[in-house]
């Protein structure tokens, strides 16, 4: 089985429409298993375990959200010290309105998150533009839903917007499904010394 792993956080329940969506595509798959965790309870077990890690985020001031932050902080970086992330399948997603009409720094904010994914050694899943909902939810780094209007009125994430959604969640399940079990990067730095693995571990 393909092991899934959504993990996102969300304060008016936009974001968690998407990740039900996303977490739907991946479903659609065969032989996939799909674990929903909101970014306070997902442990490096968790990703441990998994064969592909997909990320949500609302936006914060041109940024992701500090719980997803502490994510990667407390669970990515410890992995990354270990190399224990290093070809597993990764992927983005980012829900958030503003002011105006120019996406509140979703790009920024999933370039950061892809960053976090790369640093580890990942196989990072984008969204291309021939994605059923792209034109509407594309962001070509991960789906983005547009929850508010040019003047900040909430409107909520549409159906065409989750349909991006569930596509990319698809995506990552049938890229992780035939990367399982497959080591295909190179292996054999010198891994950061015990010192600094016990700095990190008592940060």
């Amino acid at each position: 089985m393909t092991n899934v792993l959504i993990v996102y956080t969300t304060s008016t329940g936009n974001t968690q429409q998407m990740a039900l969506a996303i977490a739907a595509g991946a479903q659609s798959v065969e032989g996939t298993i799909v674990s929903l965790k909101e970014a306070q309870e997902a442990t490096k077990d968790d990703v441990r375990a998994c064969d592909a890690l997909i990320m949500g985020s609302p936006m914060r001031h041109r940024t992701a959200d500090s719980r997803i932050k502490k994510f990667i902080e407390d669970v990515c970086e410890q992995l990354w010290l270990t190399d224990e992330m290093v070809g597993k399948v990764g992927g983005v997603f980012t829900v958030g309105g503003g002011y105006g009409d120019c996406g509140a720094g979703c790009e920024l904010a999933q370039l950061g998150l892809l960053g976090a994914f790369a640093a580890g050694g990942m196989i990072l899943v984008t969204l291309p533009k021939t994605t059923p909902g792209f034109q509407v939810a594309g962001m070509h780094w991960g789906p983005h839903g547009r929850s508010g209007g040019p003047g900040m009125e909430p409107i909520g994430i549409t159906e065409e917007m989750k349909l991006a959604g569930w596509h990319h969640g698809a995506n990552v399940a049938r890229v992780a499904a035939e990367l399982r079990g497959k080591n295909l990067l190179a292996l054999g730095n010198v891994a950061p010394s015990k010192e600094l693995l016990e700095q990190f571990a008592n940060a």
